[in-house]
């Protein structure tokens, strides 16, 4: 990739760069054998390497801390003007407003360019100067790059960039450091860097790209490198619209980022530990709770992608329903602004588990491990301690694994007794809803998933009203159940 990037750079737009670079940095045109790096100092001038930043190295971002439906579109590289204006005016139809990573020597060679993506919009950051991969340089070399690249949209363009991202948004500690030694707040990565297809069909295109319509995501793309540039983005823009997100230029989707506290400032990150005194271990199981009133809790387990749990959020809210979510951690380890979202819904948010092994297949060693894990990363996620409730992958337990449960600190092991086997993706929304119709009596405690591409979110409004018009009341599984 680094050999087509240079090719179409050319020796026109390299010189044109390079005059500018020797104002910015009095560095000289090298000749083109001698060129490594796409500088080089002047001949017969001392070469002042740059000293190593000493202080604090500016932050690399793949994703902002937000539960706002926002997420970024970032593209790297400058392809030619006319790819360069077909996307524009693709990104006008689907109405995204993006940010554009340009190298130094493509804003050199076509400054009005550059001015015209500004001018529709969109934001400009950079790329370096050569779109180099930063990596396999040296400090003086990649801190060259950096601040020749952020130099040059400077003068061209009159906008300061604020962030950096090198060739495919790889990064490392001496690349944060020059960063910051240039000024730069951060280095930019990507949840999703979309490079080419191969044989996938349009549906698994499109399933594979809503997988990473997350809130806070930062998706990338190359100009020079993607060969369906259009065509993803148009699947981009419908995967996002289908999830009810918002892109949003990368400066304005940071704005709205917290810091997240440390695990261990999070009071409770340590209430589950590794502990084998499971014969002292103290735990209840529950299956239902008669409370003397027509109470009944709906449970939702396992993970989604956002497309599918915030439709389910968005139902419980509009019917202001509280519920009970048992989190698979290794969901959550890769989209923890998700379970944040939950947790700020009002709703229980509890552990089941990181990896979704069935309990009793398991040592109880190994049983703990997961359940600890997931407790620190959930923790982490929410910044805050869960619901200290755990229900077994598949209902499924024992009593070695109840007395391992409970030695975390886990002493509710939260069953079911209401299972519409919702998980099947044969049962239509009429199916799910019969059965939980059928099974719930006061006291229930309902099953369901908010697994992709079952027919969970389109029985959830039904159920509620349905059951509401029975009598029952919505509560969650801690008003239920207690501590």
């Amino acid at each position: 990739m680094v050999r087509k990037t240079n090719k179409r750079l050319g020796t026109k737009w390299m010189l044109a760069a390079m005059a500018l670079a020797m104002a910015a940095g009095g560095c000289a045109p090298a000749q083109r054998s001698e060129r490594a790096v796409g500088y080089v100092s002047a001949p017969n001038k001392a070469v002042q390497k740059a000293a190593r930043l000493t202080g604090e190295p500016s932050k690399m971002v793949s994703s902002v801390y937000t539960t706002q439906r926002k997420l970024a579109l970032t593209f790297n590289g400058m392809a030619d003007s006319k790819t360069m204006r077909l996307l524009l005016d693709e990104l006008d139809k689907v109405h995204i407003k993006a940010t554009f990573f340009l190298p130094g020597m493509r804003v050199a060679e076509e400054p009005n360019l550059a001015k015209e993506i500004l001018a529709r919009g969109h934001e400009i950051e950079n790329n370096t100067l050569n779109q180099l991969d930063l990596t396999k340089l040296d400090y003086d070399q990649i801190d060259k790059e950096i601040k020749l690249g952020k130099e040059v949209i400077q003068q061209k363009t009159g906008i300061t960039p604020r962030y950096v991202r090198t060739w495919a948004a790889k990064a490392s500690d001496d690349i944060r450091a020059a960063a910051a030694q240039n000024g730069q707040e951060a280095v930019i990565t990507a949840s999703l860097f979309l490079h080419n297809w191969e044989n996938e069909t349009e549906e698994q295109k499109y399933r594979y790209i809503r997988k990473y319509i997350n809130r806070g995501g930062i998706i990338a793309m190359d100009t020079v490198e993607s060969k369906q540039l259009l065509p993803n983005l148009a699947l981009i823009a419908k995967a996002a619209a289908d999830a009810g997100y918002q892109f949003a230029t990368l400066r304005d989707l940071i704005a709205v980022g917290s810091k997240k506290k440390p695990l261990e400032q999070i009071d409770g990150y340590d209430a589950a530990k590794i502990n084998a005194d499971y014969d002292r271990a103290a735990y209840r199981l529950v299956t239902h709770m008669d409370t003397g009133k027509k109470e009944i809790a709906l449970t939702f387990d396992d993970w989604g992608t956002d497309y599918t749990i915030t439709k389910i959020l968005d139902t419980l809210d509009k019917y202001d329903v509280k519920a009970s979510f048992f989190l698979r951690a290794d969901g959550v380890e890769r989209n923890p602004n998700l379970a944040r979202a939950i947790a700020e819904g009002g709703h229980d948010v509890a552990n089941h588990t990181y990896s979704h092994p069935v309990n009793t297949k398991i040592t109880q060693e190994q049983l703990q491990e997961e359940i600890v894990k997931a407790h620190r990363i959930i923790t982490e996620a929410i910044q805050k301690k869960p619901t200290m409730y755990f229900r077994p992958p598949t209902g499924e337990f024992s009593q070695a694994t109840l007395k391992a449960i409970g030695a975390t600190g886990y002493h509710t092991v939260a069953n079911f007794d209401v299972d519409p086997s919702d998980y099947d993706k044969s049962k239509s929304a009429d199916d799910i809803v019969n059965a939980i119709l059928k099974q719930t009596h006061s006291g229930s405690i309902i099953l369901m998933h908010m697994l992709d591409d079952i027919h969970t979110a389109e029985a959830l409004p039904i159920v509620i009203e349905k059951l509401r018009s029975q009598g029952y009341t919505f509560v969650k599984l801690s008003d239920m159940l207690g501590p």
